[in-house]
This record gives structure tokens, C-alpha cells and sequence, in this order.
């Protein structure tokens, strides 16, 4: 009686084992960093690693050590501080044009935990310091431009086919056509439905006048604030990618406000800069006339412009402009029903469509290219000074072949899977912002203050601790140390949990932490004041074991199950320090009741088990 088998010994010491090697890389130090990455057709390699430190040893900058990680990007580690800020500030004034950089912490782990890929959790925005700004998209702004769209292009619809009408307006929530006869309005609202097909048209007749509506649905205009609260979260995340800050949080709160939170960055004009950047995509003709090589020496054709794919590749481009970004009005990824590829399907306004059908018309079976045009504010230092300036940046995002003719809508091919369609659509409208953004909450916690709430964080776990296993210590003396064990292990998983998982620790969660640490002895308590009914009844130490165990785990699960149905309802409709405090809470349940049922019964029956106990003390 109170034996396990081997296995389930075995089980439960693995299962310690990992949790110590997992929680072992939070026990070592953050050393400041500032992580390196590469500009639009820039890439990382040894090269880089080279450049990095002829700069900072240059410069008389005291380093550690420059890491190329496996992601693109470059790890400088310093031993202070103010040897970091030097060094950015050395980076800032030699490489600005090639790398971006920025301001990081990295764990000094042992190699041998970096060659296992074990990493520490990571520290949210309240413990590391950072950036955090909430931002509101104006939703009304984005059905206006849809609308102000629609309106240019119904003029232009109703030009070509020679229908005379009085004014085109642009009403808030619908376009009106004023027509003087009624064959001119019918002969309208045909045309009209044939080409917009995502109006609902209307007809009518006031004061002698045919009108003509064109009525955006509700279900269409809650498509468009979508669709433009998608586009520009897309925006953000590409211009906060181009910052370099590490592990940014860009998402959606509510039905229109996007949170931007960047851990460990302490320059919030930088960010409002980068948020305001311009830019836009040019559709244009590949020069297939002309040899690439002789443009990379120089010389560069009549009509002709050099350009850099994506993964660098030169490629030549037509300097003429077939269409703009802004003549874009929707793009939606799919697959191509002939081929079962991937593909883009884009609409352009009616002067993008007429420009797009002449070129196309004629140059059947040549490619085309998508260029992303960037205009994004940069920052120097020359002379000890901060000078911005506007940097352009120039990348063919796409190359494919005009398979047929095509105005308003037609098809982007050539792609290598259904995510890069899916990216491709939403960066046809994210050169620019979908929508007007205003930023309404912005907040700046210092590296200082975000180490003061680690320092009280930890204050607290421990004071909660210390009580909890002093009271159980004096309460039920060697099933108390029990129960203590027990809950440092229970600790050690929790880290070893968010660690392996890669998760986010915020105040929030550290609180969740320190009620899992009074929770998780409830199940200990439940255990043993069982036990001691059962001797009270005269039952004997070891079936007093057996029975206290198995008789309280039913209630033990019950009570545990009704909180981790509570931590899903938190985490699936809370907000972010919600959800932080919901997975903490969710882990903590779930270790506890293996720590509480599985861990202490094997302490128990280590030291009772199979053996002659006339009294427990308890």
C-alpha cells in the first residue's frame, strides 16, 4: 500500500528534470543589446558581422561580443549601458543606410543551453519598459474614400457611354445621379449595375428630375471598416518591422483601435515618425529588350530603370507607370480556378482601368511587375546631432506574365503560396494607410520603472510564499514540508511553462502567479485533513494514506476544473492584462493539481510508504 510503480517514479522525476532545464535560462542575466537588422534589400551575413564591429571598434565602443541569429539579424551584446547608447549611436552615424537597429536585452545564457534552443519567458511592456501607443482608425474616413472612389468612377462610366446627367454627388452613405429624362436614368442604372456590382442601384423622380442611387450596403460598409482596420494594422506592423524593435505587439482592440506596444524602445518621436510614413506601389512593364548586366555596370537604357527584387535579384523595369496604389480600390487573395495556384484578384478605379486595358492590350504573354514604393523618415547622427531625413526605398515585390488582356479587374499569378497571396493582398492597400489614424493613448515606461515592477513582483511572490509554507510547516509539520516542496516545484513548472511556451509575463501574470501560489495548496489541505478524519475514525496511518488521497481527488478535480473554465472565459473575451493574468492563472491550475495529487503522494510514499507507522504527524 502507498508504493507507486517505477514508471510513474520515473514520469514524475522527468518531469521535474525538464522543468528545471527549461526554467534554468530565467536565472541568468540580461545583458544590454541592440539588435541589428537589414533595410530592404539589404541582407544579413558575415559580412554584416564584420561591418558592425569595424564600426563600434572605430568608434572606441566597448563590446561583448556580435552575434548573427538565425532570423536575419544581428545580437551586439554590451556590458553597460551607456556602452549600448554609444554604440547605436555609432551604428546610427555609419550604417543607417544599410541596417536599422535597435535598443534590446539579451540573456547571457551558457552555450550549451543556446544550442538546445532553451530560452527564458519573455517580459512584457510593464517589466521591460517600452513604447505603448492605442491608436483610433477613423472608420467613417475609410467608407468616404470608398465612396468618394465610387463617385469618381461613376462619372467616368457614365462618360464613356455617353449618358448626359446633371451632377454626380457623393451623399453619406450613397452616390446620386440627377438625370433629366427618364430613358437617361434607366439606360444609367443599367450601366451602372453591370459595372459596380458592390452598389445596390436605385431609381427615382422628385421635382421633375430621375434620379439614380447607388446605396453601399451595411454588410458592405462593415467590409470596408474591416477590411481597412486589417490594411492598416498590416502598415503598422510592416513600419514597426522596419524600426527593429524586438518582439512588437501590433493588434486589434475593439471594433476600431489598434495597440502598438514596443518592449525595451524609449524614443517615442522616432515611432510617431514611423508611423506617419508614406507609401504607395507603381504597376510597370519588365524591359525585356535590354541585358540586366550591362545596367548593373552603369549603363542603364532610354525608358529603362533598375531595380532590386526581393531577394536582390536586379531586374529592369520600364520607367513608365502603367498604375498607381491609389488607383487601387480592392484586392483579395484565392486561387486561380485553371491552375489551382495561388493568386491576387485586384480592382482599379476607372481611370486606372482604361490606362490598365490599353497596356495590357498590347503586350499579351510579357511580364509586369508590382513595385512597393517607401517613403519613411530616418534619423542620423551627424556631428553629435539627430538629423532626419526621408528615405526612399524601392522593392519589386512581384513578377507575372499578362496572360490576356484586362481593365478593372484581373489577376496577380506567379505567387508561391496561398500566404504569400493572402500578404500580397493586403500590402496592395497597405502602402498607405486604409484610414486615417489618430493616436489617442500613449504611454512611456522607463527601463528603471519596468525593473521596479520586476523587483515588487517578485517581492510579492515571495512573501506570499514564505506564508503560505510557514503556515503549512507549523499546521501539518512533515506533510506541511511536503506540501512546501511541492510548491516550490509547483513554481519552478510555471516558469518552465511560460519559458517553453514563449510566453509573454506582465504584472498581470505575475499576479496570477501569486494566487496560484495560495491556490495550490488547496488541494494539500483537502488531502490531509482527509487523512486525519480518517485516523479519527480509527482507521489505520497507511489506509488513512490510501484513503485520503483517493476520496479527495473528485473534489480536488471539481474545484480545479470550475477555475480553469474561469481562466478560458478570461482569456477568450478579456483584454491584454486579462489575458495575462488567464494564462498564468490556467498554467498554475494545471501544475498545482499535478505537484499537489502526483508529487506529494510520491514524497509521501517515500517516506511511508512500505513501512510500519503507528502514527503520522500530521
Amino acid at each position: 500500500m502507498n508504493h507507486y510503480p517505477l514508471w510513474k517514479n520515473l514520469m514524475i522525476l522527468a518531469v521535474l528534470l525538464v522543468g528545471l532545464l527549461y526554467a534554468l535560462p530565467n536565472l541568468f542575466p540580461q545583458d544590454p543589446s541592440i539588435e541589428v537588422t537589414g533595410v530592404r534589400g539589404v541582407e544579413i551575413g558575415a559580412a554584416s558581422v564584420g561591418e558592425v564591429r569595424a564600426v563600434l571598434e572605430n568608434g572606441g565602443v566597448e563590446f561583448k561580443d556580435v552575434e548573427q541569429l538565425p532570423d536575419a539579424k544581428l545580437l551586439v551584446r554590451f556590458r553597460s549601458g551607456g556602452d549600448q547608447l554609444r554604440g547605436q549611436e555609432a551604428i546610427l552615424a555609419h550604417l543607417s543606410d544599410r541596417y536599422n537597429s535597435a535598443l534590446t536585452t539579451a540573456p547571457d545564457l551558457p552555450r550549451w543551453l543556446v544550442a538546445m534552443n532553451i530560452q527564458p519567458m519573455f517580459l512584457g511592456l510593464d517589466l521591460r519598459g517600452g513604447i505603448h501607443v492605442l491608436i483610433d482608425v477613423d472608420m467613417e474616413a475609410a467608407v468616404a474614400q470608398a465612396l468618394e472612389r465610387y463617385t469618381g468612377d461613376v462619372r467616368t462610366e457614365l462618360r464613356n457611354a455617353n449618358i448626359r446627367y446633371l451632377t454626380v454627388e457623393r451623399q453619406p452613405e450613397r452616390i446620386t445621379v440627377r438625370l433629366r429624362d427618364e430613358g437617361a436614368r434607366d439606360s444609367a442604372a443599367r450601366l451602372l449595375r453591370r459595372e459596380f456590382r458592390d452598389l445596390s442601384i436605385e431609381t427615382g423622380e422628385a421635382g421633375g428630375d430621375y434620379y439614380v442611387y447607388g446605396n453601399l450596403s451595411l454588410a458592405q460598409q462593415e467590409e470596408i471598416r474591416r477590411f481597412a482596420l486589417e490594411q492598416n494594422i498590416t502598415t503598422l506592423r510592416n513600419r514597426v518591422n522596419a524600426l527593429g524593435v524586438a518582439e512588437p505587439i501590433i493588434a486589434r482592440q475593439g471594433d476600431r483601435r489598434i495597440v502598438v506596444q514596443l518592449p525595451g524602445a524609449q524614443d517615442p518621436a522616432r515611432l510617431k515618425e514611423l508611423l506617419g510614413a508614406t507609401a504607395t506601389l507603381e504597376y510597370r512593364l519588365v524591359d525585356t529588350e535590354h541585358d540586366v548586366r550591362e545596367a548593373l555596370q552603369g549603363r542603364v537604357p532610354v525608358g529603362a530603370a533598375l531595380y532590386r527584387e526581393r531577394n536582390g535579384q536586379p531586374i529592369l523595369l520600364k520607367r513608365r507607370v502603367i498604375v498607381t496604389g491609389d488607383q487601387i480600390t480592392s484586392a483579395a487573395a484565392g486561387f486561380d480556378q485553371r491552375t489551382g495556384s495561388p493568386m491576387v484578384t485586384v480592382s482599379l478605379d476607372g481611370q486606372g482601368a482604361r490606362r490598365m486595358r490599353a497596356v495590357t492590350t498590347e503586350n499579351v504573354g510579357r511580364p509586369m511587375a508590382v513595385v512597393f514604393i517607401e517613403n519613411r523618415p530616418q534619423t542620423r547622427i551627424v556631428d553629435g546631432e539627430p538629423v532626419r531625413e526621408q528615405v526612399r526605398t524601392e522593392e519589386v515585390i512581384s513578377v507575372a506574365n499578362i496572360l490576356e488582356p484586362f481593365g478593372r479587374r484581373f489577376q496577380t499569378t506567379g505567387l508561391d503560396s496561398p500566404q504569400e497571396a493572402h500578404n500580397l493582398a493586403l500590402l496592395l492597400r497597405a502602402g498607405a494607410l486604409a484610414a486615417p489614424i489618430d493616436i489617442v493613448e500613449e504611454r512611456t515606461i522607463g527601463p528603471s520603472l519596468g525593473q521596479a515592477n520586476i523587483d515588487q513582483g517578485f517581492r510579492a511572490v515571495l512573501i506570499g510564499l514564505a506564508a503560505v509554507v510557514l503556515f503549512m510547516a507549523l499546521y501539518y509539520r512533515v506533510f506541511g514540508l511536503v506540501a512546501n516542496a511541492a510548491l516550490v516545484v509547483n513554481l519552478v513548472l510555471i516558469v518552465a511553462v511560460l519559458s517553453l511556451l514563449q510566453a509573454t509575463l506582465t504584472m498581470p501574470g505575475i499576479a496570477g502567479i501569486v494566487l496560484t501560489v495560495g491556490m495550490a495548496v488547496d488541494a494539500n489541505v483537502l488531502i490531509f485533513e482527509r487523512i486525519r478524519e480518517e485516523i479519527r475514525n480509527g482507521n489505520t496511518p497507511q489506509a488513512s494514506i490510501h484513503a485520503g488521497y483517493d476520496k479527495a481527488l473528485s473534489t480536488i478535480v471539481d474545484a480545479n476544473v470550475t477555475t480553469l473554465i474561469a481562466a478560458i472565459v478570461l482569456f477568450s473575451f478579456g483584454t491584454g492584462p486579462i489575458k495575462g493574468f488567464a494564462v498564468t492563472l490556467f498554467i498554475g491550475i494545471l501544475t498545482s493539481m499535478f505537484t499537489a495529487i502526483l508529487g506529494s503522494r510520491a514524497l509521501i510514499n517515500l517516506i511511508y510508504g512500505g513501512r510500519r507507522v503507528k502514527r503520522l504527524a500530521i
